[in-house]
């Protein structure tokens, strides 16, 4: 069986591959830079709370996931894919050039204009991506062509806040963000011009501008295909689950693992290096077939290694005057089980979730799949949401400990993973996969 990794011999999958890695790290490498500076100089200048300000950062970039996210999929079924994607990285280049003047020039409001925007941006790229796959690859090329894209986004994701917190702490740091920010995006354009034409798989399609009548009409199509609404469901869970886990990383690690900075971004590598390893597994383990048969070793780790997590953290007693670097909280007794549980955690977050990001594809109607792909972003940017009132319902709210909110979204997570299965499997047989919805080529 051919490694996965062949593929990027394969002019069909390296140039989208690179596009969407230079754009989710552009996304996150931008965003963590705002925040910094939001956080250290532009909160104190403006006399707002850093509390505020981040969270209305946070608000205007997942934003457009609600508004156009439906548009976004639509356009992606009309148009052909590879033109359609390189207007959209010249919009980015665009945005980046605003936001560079208003980094340089102190501009606080249009850097939130090209926050927005940048959300925007991602929102209308992400049907194009993963409808391009299915059109692209062959059948048995489809689970690691998503564990290569669920591996490059971790790893991207991850690579570019930490680049944030290199950039912001150089001299004029404000010009180096904004060359690097330039940069990628222009590097990502370039990468566009290489990918291959895929032709518009219903150029007659009449869209609707009207962004509120066709999210509703979009998700109106995906509850009308249980077993796809039932992926989707599943898909927008992981993000509900790590966003969970990825925004009390920073808190535990100060609070009760004593950690500086250094800790912080150890343990997002140890989650994010966990996601990347299951991801890249999966094609091996489901012999290169879209199954769902990964699904429940996933939740079951999940939940396992969340509920383990409240049992290490709550068994930790570390009592410093200073905070601790990696290798000082290595020497803790009882520390590398926490680091195991993250390395874990995310090992199942890559095995639960490539397979459902494969069949989403495999199974959505050619003809809708961009918009099934908009419906499943519109679905994860709710649960995102859903996932911080969740948490400030357990800890504000309850008050409840982090462990304990550890222990709660695992407990949730077991009896959420049984009855989506369940439904998976009731659904399953209702579906077919076309094998005209894949290329044909060698």
């Amino acid at each position: 069986m051919a490694s996965q990794f062949t593929l990027f011999r394969t002019r069909r999958f390296t140039p989208m591959f690179f596009t969407q890695f230079l754009g989710a790290f552009n996304d996150n490498f931008f965003k963590q830079a705002l925040l910094l500076v939001l956080t250290y100089s532009a909160a104190a200048k403006l006399g707002w709370s850093v509390s505020l300000l981040n969270n209305l950062a946070a608000l205007l970039f997942i934003l457009p996931f609600f508004l156009f996210s439906a548009l976004a999929g639509q356009l992606a079924d009309k148009y052909e894919k590879s033109r359609l994607t390189w207007y959209i990285k010249v919009l980015e280049v665009v945005i980046m050039t605003f936001a560079a003047i208003g980094l340089i020039f102190e501009l606080y409001w249009l850097l939130f204009v090209a926050l927005f925007l940048l959300g925007a941006q991602s929102t209308f790229f992400g049907p194009i991506k993963y409808a391009y796959l299915p059109q692209a690859m062959r059948q048995d090329e489809l689970v690691g062509a998503n564990g290569l894209f669920q591996t490059g986004t971790s790893l991207s994701i991850l690579v570019g806040m930490m680049a944030a917190g290199v950039f912001t702490q150089l001299e004029n740091n404000l010009y180096w963000v904004s060359g690097m920010a330039l940069l990628i995006a222009l590097l990502g354009l370039i990468a566009t011009k290489f990918i291959p034409r895929m032709p518009a798989v219903q150029p007659d399609l009449n869209v609707n501008w009207n962004i509120f009548s066709t999210s509703r009409d979009t998700v109106k199509y995906l509850y009308s295909l249980p077993l796809l609404f039932f992926i989707v469901i599943g898909n927008s869970w992981f993000w509900f689950y790590g966003a969970t886990f990825i925004t009390q990383t920073p808190e535990f690690s100060k609070v009760i693992l004593k950690g500086n900075e250094s800790v912080v971004i150890f343990l997002l590598t140890l989650f994010s290096v966990g996601v990347a390893t299951g991801s890249l597994l999966c094609k091996s383990l489901t012999k290169n077939k879209v199954s769902f048969k990964l699904v429940p070793f996933g939740i079951a780790g999940l939940s396992l290694f969340a509920i383990d997590l409240y049992f290490s953290l709550s068994s930790l007693n570390i009592s410093s005057d200073t905070l601790l670097g990696v290798t000082e909280l290595a020497a803790v007794n009882g520390s590398w089980r926490v680091f195991a549980d993250l390395f874990f955690l995310g090992f199942s977050g890559g095995i639960y979730i490539v397979p459902l990001y494969a069949s989403m594809q495999a199974y959505s109607p050619i003809s809708h799949r961009a918009r099934v792909i908009g419906a499943n972003n519109i679905f994860n940017a709710i649960f995102m949401v859903t996932s911080a009132i969740f948490a400030i319902l357990i800890l504000a709210v309850l008050s409840l400990s982090l462990p304990q909110l550890f222990l709660v979204t695992g407990v949730v997570n077991l009896l959420f993973g049984i009855l989506l299965y369940s439904k998976l499997k009731k659904y399953a047989g209702t579906m077919q996969i076309e094998d005209d919805n894949f290329t044909k080529a060698s």
